[in-house]
């Protein structure tokens, strides 16, 4: 059974096996959670990061999907890169954004991580309610079938920790 934690944080600053990227599709960096993993994890991460643009991922990582690289001079051994969908008020994407979640836990299984820090995924630029974001995110945590003990959610500011406790708190028995 996996043990689902929150922290209110700093993901760059989290001693686990892999660190989740909430990345863009190039894998080249950016703002929020990708450019802060990629300016304390130094460049090692982004040159792996290059070499699968120039191999697996010549047009980008898809949305849904989810790849590993060094973790650099993070406190973790791997990063798992994944790519969030953006939020449509017309278009319901949020298998997209589950699949974010169950991606990233199966790479961790592949990698022999136990232990796994994830930000709440596409809910900065990218605009996703942070209410629903939180209901997909652990819904999803909780319901794959993983070798990873600990997923451990960290919430950037008050407002994001509090809407995933609350959703945390409403989940349904599995």
């Amino acid at each position: 059974m996996t043990n689902i934690t929150l922290v209110l944080g700093d993901i760059t600053e989290q001693s686990v096996d892999a660190v989740v990227n909430a990345a863009n599709s190039s894998l080249l960096g950016g703002g929020g959670v990708d450019g802060a993993i990629h300016r304390r994890g130094g460049p090692d991460i982004l040159d792996e990061c290059r070499d699968l643009r120039g191999s697996r991922y010549g047009k980008g990582l898809p949305a849904g999907q989810a790849v590993a690289t060094t973790a650099g001079r993070l406190p973790a051994r791997w990063v798992i890169h994944t790519v969030g969908p953006v939020f449509s008020a017309t278009e319901d994407r949020s298998a997209t954004l589950a699949s974010c979640y169950r991606a990233s836990l199966r790479v961790a299984d592949e990698l022999g991580a136990r232990t796994v820090a994830f930000p709440a995924v596409s809910t900065g630029v990218y605009r996703w309610p942070l209410d629903d974001a939180a209901r997909i995110a652990l819904t999803t945590a909780r319901d794959t079938d993983t070798s990873v003990t600990e997923v451990r959610f960290v919430l950037f500011d008050q407002r994001a920790y509090d809407a995933f406790e609350t959703a945390l708190n409403e989940l349904p028995p599995a």
